[in-house]
């Protein structure tokens, strides 16, 4: 599944707009953050998630994906963490009755993807959406 099919990045683009960013960081210089202020400026709401802040892009930050309340609504979780941590995350958004999961470049973890697809929600995975939004 590693390559997520061009069909998958579109829909999860277009038809998503509440992302909860995993391992979404205050530090500015980082992928993370700059990512999550991307998908800020591009209109879609953007939840961090970290255990170890409070804050970060003016919002409130949750330690965990099944801490962020039902009625925020989160579509997307897109994971930036190491590959071998992904597999829990992956979990938690089947857990909220996500519609998708995105892992980022580098981050592959077969078989948290099988679990998702065989829960009913789209996988993008080893995929930046700051590389694919451009080419919508």
């Amino acid at each position: 599944m590693s390559g997520s099919p061009p069909a998958h990045v579109r829909e999860v683009l277009t038809t998503t707009r509440v992302w909860a960013v995993v391992g979404c960081s205050p530090d500015p210089s980082r992928d993370s953050h700059r990512i999550a202020a991307l998908l800020q400026s591009r209109g879609y709401e953007v939840i961090p998630v970290n255990p170890r802040e409070r804050e970060i892009l003016g919002q409130r930050v949750y330690p965990r994906v099944t801490d962020i309340p039902a009625e925020r609504g989160v579509e997307v979780v897109d994971v930036f963490r190491r590959s071998e941590d992904a597999g829990a995350h992956v979990d938690e958004a089947i857990t909220i009755g996500a519609r998708a999961v995105w892992l980022q470049l580098g981050v592959v973890d077969e078989a948290a993807a099988a679990r998702a697809t065989a829960a009913g929600l789209t996988v993008v995975m080893d995929r930046c959406p700051a590389i694919e939004l451009p080419r919508l």
